[in-house]
């Protein structure tokens, strides 16, 4: 898969997570996403590498209304349980990838 340079924070911050055998790389809409049993949860914009993952849509838009993230709406449409993160704060990448996991594979569960 050909990595982008925008996206190798991502790649780095994403590595441990590749430990589980449960999670996988592949691609999203054209972006370098990580699945869990086939379901995505997290994925990277390669035109500027934010982070983008899925979490409850509370939590979605708590981060919006604190100003840490950005709706996630490419061609215009929103979708509520996907947030934007620019910045590269790795702590905080670290918590969020550990949430949309765990938050996709609960809801896969289910």
């Amino acid at each position: 898969m050909k990595t982008h340079p925008n996206t190798e924070f991502f790649n780095q911050v994403t590595e441990l997570l590749l430990e589980d055998e449960t999670v996988s790389r592949g691609t999203m809409m054209g972006f370098p996403c990580l699945r869990v049993n086939g379901a995505f949860f997290a994925s990277a914009d390669h035109r500027t590498g934010d982070l983008i993952v899925k979490l409850s849509k509370e939590h979605v838009a708590a981060l919006i209304d604190e100003g840490t993230g950005r709706p996630f709406a490419p061609a215009g449409r929103t979708f509520r349980e996907w947030v934007v993160i620019p910045d590269r704060d790795q702590d905080r990448w670290t918590g969020l990838l550990g949430e949309a996991l765990l938050f996709v594979s609960n809801d896969e569960s289910s």
